[in-house]
């Protein structure tokens, strides 16, 4: 069976999550749909990463395996048209090796969060970053984050119901960008590791926005690292600013994008 490797977009709002369930609607459910309509059968598709309810993609990768040979622009392009309405979309698919994995080849994994500062409620990008009203100190909440990249046990930001075998990861980056639009200020976290546990990012972002506001100091995420207690972290932020931005593989499946 030929395996094809898939660049896949969505909005995370109207799914219960990637992970396919019976009774919510997922990105995996929707895709596997789709799938099902151009070779009826029972198809299951993996992905480099599991993202929560409301969690954005741009750039999730996920491989599935066909009884025929495809060319992979007519397989995105039929995808593209079966799985509407749903917001997702097939933005590049390749054939790849048939041990090929999407989650277990994956050598990197890129997260952005987006978090909006304005008084005014967001109208076109409501839904897509998480908005609060007062003003935060990027750098402040830049110090913070050094203080969490490297080598460390990560139990302080890791959600009670994380099934990782080990809380101990390597943070490879963690940068603070911020963009000043005229009616507000945008910063957005860009997160890089091999892999992460489950609500780390958000229960980073979370903690470092009270960095910014200054309820905590920058040294404060340092000792909440350390305290390896989960009671220790800030409030965990809302998930419709996170995005699974970018998966790194040893050789990119859909060469130079």
């Amino acid at each position: 069976m030929p395996r094809y490797a898939l660049l896949v977009e969505y909005h995370g709002a109207p799914f219960a999550g990637w992970q396919r369930q019976n009774d919510q609607p997922s990105v995996q459910g929707a895709i596997e749909a789709a799938l099902a309509k151009l070779e009826p059968r029972e198809h299951t598709i993996a992905a480099a990463g599991r993202t929560d309810a409301g969690v954005h993609a741009k750039g999730q990768v996920a491989h599935c395996d066909m009884d025929r040979e495809w060319d992979p622009f007519r397989l995105s392009e039929a995808l593209n048209y079966h799985v509407k309405p749903a917001p997702v979309a097939i933005l590049d698919c390749a054939q790849v090796a048939d041990d090929w994995h999407a989650r277990f080849d994956a050598v990197e994994r890129r997260y952005l969060f987006r978090l909006m500062s304005r008084r005014a409620p967001l109208t076109s990008e409501a839904g897509q970053m998480w908005q609060v009203k007062h003003p935060l100190d990027a750098a402040a909440m830049q110090a913070g984050a050094d203080q969490l990249i490297g080598y460390h046990d990560f139990t302080t930001f890791r959600s009670s119901i994380c099934q990782a075998q080990s809380p101990v990861k390597t943070l490879d980056a963690l940068s603070v960008e911020e963009i000043v639009h005229p009616y507000g200020v945008e910063y957005r976290f860009h997160v890089r590791a091999r892999s992460f546990l489950h609500n780390q990012v958000r229960s980073f972002v979370g903690t470092l926005e009270r960095v910014g506001a200054g309820a905590w100091t920058p040294d404060d995420v340092g000792a909440a690292l350390a305290a390896q207690d989960r009671a220790a972290c800030g409030p965990v932020c809302p998930p419709e600013g996170l995005y699974l931005a970018a998966v790194g593989y040893p050789a990119d499946p859909f060469g130079a994008l």
